[in-house]
């Protein structure tokens, strides 16, 4: 967790930082892009506490912590998160195969027609990498 004397500034730099290492450049220059007055103070939380606390702690590595999400937005039935996050898992090291392997678990624990539209999106996003690569 974040040193207890690092200032809000700090906290939001780190969690930025660590946003870009894990779902890249471009998607975050992206949302920062779309950021209105409105929506600002969402994405700072976001940024500091989501990405520069719990994402920037080493108390589980990367990988870890995107295989658990992607657990978890499929149970949630969150399929933009899930998209951005399949990107990210791949970022972090997690191989194809594992993220089959999670959507395949979800299955039996939070349902099928979940992991169904997770497949649906885990594969389509890998389909655009493979174009894009």
């Amino acid at each position: 967790m974040t040193d207890k004397n690092e200032t809000h500034r700090e906290s939001l730099e780190k969690g930025l930082a660590t946003r870009r290492a894990v779902l890249g450049d471009e998607h975050v220059d992206r949302s920062m892009a779309k950021v209105t007055d409105f929506s600002r103070p969402i994405q700072e939380l976001v940024t500091e506490y989501c990405w520069g606390e719990i994402w920037s702690g080493d108390e589980l590595p990367r990988r870890t912590r995107s295989l658990i999400n992607l657990a978890m937005l499929t149970a949630l039935n969150r399929s933009h998160e899930l998209g951005v996050h399949v990107r990210g898992a791949l970022n972090n090291g997690v191989t194809v195969a594992e993220i089959q392997a999670v959507l395949m678990q979800t299955a039996i624990y939070v349902g099928v027609p979940a992991a169904l539209e997770s497949f649906r999106v885990a594969e389509k996003v890998l389909k655009d990498l493979d174009e894009n690569a």
